[in-house]
């Protein structure tokens, strides 16, 4: 039986790309499991996706939101959001191999607001406990979705952070949720092929020269995540880090997480990697309010987690 329900919709018109609340049908969806969204969340490529991005998503109109939280399941990656109708909607319909059993520990509302944000930040911690990573860790973009997370998981779990950042005015906030140290951006142009090193670990969610620099910056045998591009998808790097100093570069990809690896990371941020400060985290909207939200964060104003509450 096909049911009616609300969902954001982003058309492709002559004079560019529109998004609106629209009413939809379950029967308009793929076949697959129909899952009840209660929450989303808002992710950078949400963003893209709601713009037009043809990187992101080839076909329109469509639904963007790379992330689904129901009553009892997860959604989050694949291409959920991306080819797929996605969690901007109170239904989507996806592969049963798709699901994760939302853990015990976790309400659905927190499960947003971890989202594929902070999903991607717990890869980023996994590999830095597996590297054995003892000393200061460097996170970059830290108050964006996976900077913020990675920030707070990596406080509770006893590590020294520093939160690199832009926006001065957000050093109080970071502290709260577990900066030891807030530093501006710092991007070396001198062309040294080795800086001081000073970090034992790195979550990096920036790319480009900043990349480059925390690379230049990491210590002896120390580990640099990289998860994301928006200042650039190319830096300028010699090899001399990692075959003097043996600097491992790890790429964390979440979307094609394999599925024994997305029920463990889940099943820790429900129990001994879940925060005190997980509601400071992030702000709510509903589904007519997303639209502003998408503006802002394109403009780089989001500070922490969006999450859309989809009731």
């Amino acid at each position: 039986m096909s049911r009616r329900f609300h969902a954001l919709v982003v058309r492709e018109s002559p004079t560019g790309f529109t998004r609106a609340v629209e009413e939809r049908s379950t029967d308009d969806l793929p076949a697959g499991e129909l899952v009840r969204v209660r929450y989303s969340s808002l992710n950078y490529k949400d963003a893209l996706s709601a713009t037009g991005n043809r990187g992101v998503t080839k076909h329109y109109p469509h639904t963007p939101g790379v992330d689904a939280f129901g009553d009892d399941v997860i959604v989050t990656g694949h291409d959920l959001g991306m080819n797929t109708p996605g969690g901007f909607a109170q239904f989507v319909s996806v592969p049963a191999d798709w699901i994760v059993p939302r853990p015990v520990g976790l309400t659905p509302r927190e499960c947003a607001i971890f989202g594929t944000a902070g999903f991607t930040a717990a890869q980023c911690v996994d590999r830095l406990q597996k590297h054995g990573v003892t000393g200061e860790v460097l996170v970059t973009g830290a108050t964006g979705g996976v900077g913020c997370v990675a920030v707070a998981l990596l406080a509770h779990l006893g590590y020294g952070v520093v939160a690199m950042t832009g926006k001065s005015a957000a050093a109080d906030w970071l502290k709260a949720i577990g900066a030891a140290e807030v530093i501006g951006r710092e991007i070396d142009k001198t062309g040294r092929p080795l800086l001081k090193g000073r970090w034992a670990g790195v979550v990096d969610t920036v790319g480009g020269e900043m990349l480059a620099t925390a690379i230049r910056s990491t210590r002896y045998r120390g580990i640099v995540t990289c998860c994301g591009n928006v200042g650039g998808a190319e830096f300028p790097l010699s090899v001399y880090p990692f075959i003097l100093r043996g600097v491992t570069l790890a790429g964390i990809d979440s979307a094609s997480c394999p599925m024994p690896d997305r029920r463990a990371i889940w099943a820790k941020l429900a129990g001994e990697w879940k925060p005190a400060c997980l509601n400071k985290l992030a702000r709510e909207c509903s589904l007519a309010e997303l639209s502003g939200e998408i503006d802002r964060i394109l403009r780089g104003e989001q500070l922490g987690r969006v999450i859309v509450r989809l009731d």
